[in-house]
């Protein structure tokens, strides 16, 4: 009986492409997520924002004295139209990054990698700002993935010429 070898350079190709499907991924998921976010700060445009935390803290039975909910419902108070606009500005066009990054790796473009790379990096001295100023292990594993998917695609695109 034959045993069946696998080739070391189809083997590590086809890991690269299951590497690259997961950051394509989260990018995707990432930018989805970040698009909800958006299309729903545009909904509470021309409505009282702090009645809609209050209707979703009963739905969701949600204790209103918890210090966490409380901030929330403390900063709901102030959020005026011009900040839910600049919010879901913002959030459109950062939504839009992380959705072209994940369908470009999706389809595996060179450019798109290129394109992940810097727009990741870019906020690294950011990531770890916040960290040092309002840590949280949250805020650490996502600098460690962005982090990571940095030096991955750096040494992919190295090994790619």
């Amino acid at each position: 009986m034959a045993s069946r070898v696998i080739d070391p350079p189809a083997a590590g190709k086809q890991e690269s492409a299951v590497m690259l499907l997961f950051i394509a991924g989260f990018k995707l998921l990432k930018g989805v997520m970040l698009l909800v976010v958006a299309i729903g700060a545009l909904r509470l445009l021309h409505r009282d924002v702090s009645e809609v935390v209050m209707h979703w803290l009963d739905v969701l039975r949600v204790d209103p004295d918890n210090r966490f909910i409380h901030k929330i419902i403390v900063k709901s108070f102030g959020i005026e139209a011009k900040q839910l606009k600049e919010i879901s500005a913002g959030t459109f066009f950062y939504s839009s990054i992380l959705l072209t990054e994940g369908v470009g790796l999706l389809m595996r473009k060179h450019w798109a990698e290129w394109f992940t790379v810097i727009s990741t990096a870019v906020f690294i001295p950011l990531e770890i700002y916040e960290i040092f100023h309002h840590f949280t292990w949250a805020r650490v594993v996502i600098f460690l993935v962005n982090l990571a998917i940095v030096w991955y695609l750096v040494d992919r695109i190295r090994h790619h010429k």
